[in-house]
């Protein structure tokens, strides 16, 4: 009886220490000395540490696009974890794992049918930066290595992520990152396209200085260019009229593949599957991840076209062909939490477009939230 006490004195204080976590883009000192704790969550709301309901307006991080709890996805979480927890990845499988490969391809126009399975975002982005570089090496075209960003772009923050981004606090603090990259200039013009609804009527120009960029390098040493559909963490910038649609030209006029980053416009944001469909590009790539389990666990994943699938599917059957993956790269629950869809439509078909793209959560099914009114929405 004697050790009782301080036991659950120390038990108390270890449950009450802000201090051992290290908080990930946040003031640290700040939020500790005032901190701002949510303590549940349902539906589109959260609940705070004082009791308070507050709406979540940004669907957490751009991530729970189904809403918080949903209980199907509770349900397919508990059950898939007393069934099997995990399963490898390096040369076994388990069937969920094929099976969310064809359902999201499924998604997909054209032939963007093979899914590469990783734990996030940035690891998503790192992964179709690696898989660009070994399918020019495949193809005979060793000497493209240069990656082509954005200025204002946010690619998560793995080094290749961090290279081909354009947000200076996330690269200024970690030396020289990769070699042999460019970027693109960003579209947000605000002098010519204040007030724009929906896709800006200026900007498209902007495109055309990917060929000044394939001039002063030459098009032999370029990869692949990324971009965001909608570049969001810099201030949700709608892409002008015309602008992906003419980047897609240049890239296939020069052999350059081409990356869109979806990891927060995918699955639904804009109320398309993807922002590709929303404004009709097929890009060579496709990065995602976050609504991908409506955040309730991580899961990121790079979608490719079967044309860079097929270049690596040469030489001996029993080797190899690309030498990269994660422990977690498509765990069992992983799989089982995500959405079977976006909505109650069937894998594979079509919603019609909205009129006007938006920086909010989906507007189908369980989300909430009035369609952007200006290229460049305010922040919540």
């Amino acid at each position: 009886m004697a050790t009782s006490k301080p036991v659950a004195v120390e038990a108390a204080r270890l449950t009450n220490d802000l201090e051992p976590y290290w908080m990930p883009f946040t003031a640290n000192r700040q939020f500790k000395a005032q901190p701002r704790l949510l303590v549940g969550a349902k539906g589109l709301h959260y609940t705070t540490a004082d009791g308070r309901r507050i709406l979540d307006g940004t669907a957490g991080l751009w991530c729970c696009n189904a809403g918080h709890g949903h209980p199907k996805i509770v349900a397919a979480i508990q059950r898939q974890a007393a069934e099997m927890d995990y399963a490898p990845a390096f040369q076994m499988g388990h069937p969920k794992a094929f099976e969310l490969a064809a359902r999201v391809a499924a998604l997909l126009s054209g032939d963007l049918d093979h899914v590469f399975f990783t734990n996030s975002g940035s690891e998503a982005v790192d992964t179709a930066l690696k898989i660009a570089l070994a399918y020019h090496r495949a193809k005979g075209d060793a000497t493209r290595t240069r990656l082509i960003g954005r200025e204002r772009g946010y690619h998560g923050v793995g080094f290749g992520g961090m290279s081909v981004g354009g947000i200076a606090n996330n690269r200024k603090f970690f030396g020289p990152l990769l070699s042999g990259v460019d970027h693109l200039p960003h579209t947000h013009l605000p002098e010519k396209n204040a007030f724009s609804r929906g896709e800006p009527a200026h900007g498209a120009h902007l495109a055309e200085e990917l060929e000044r960029i394939v001039a002063l390098h030459d098009a032999s040493t370029i990869a692949a260019v990324i971009v965001e559909p909608v570049a969001c963490s810099t201030g949700v910038l709608v892409p002008p009229k015309g602008y992906l649609k003419r980047l897609r030209e240049i890239c296939s006029k020069h052999g350059i593949l081409l990356i869109l980053d979806e990891v927060i416009t995918g699955f639904g944001r804009l109320g398309t599957s993807f922002a590709a469909e929303y404004f009709d590009v097929l890009p060579d790539l496709i990065t995602t991840a976050k609504g991908l389990t409506s955040g309730a666990v991580p899961m990121g994943a790079v979608i490719a076209r079967k044309g860079i699938y097929d270049a690596f599917m040469t030489g001996p059957e029993h080797a190899i062909e690309l030498f990269h993956g994660y422990t977690m790269s498509s765990t069992c629950a992983t799989s089982a939490s995500s959405p079977r869809s976006s909505s109650s439509r069937s894998p594979g078909s079509r919603p019609s477009a909205p009129s006007t793209p938006s920086c909010a959560p989906m507007t189908r099914g369980c989300w909430c939230a009035p369609p952007a009114t200006s290229s460049r929405c305010r922040r919540r």
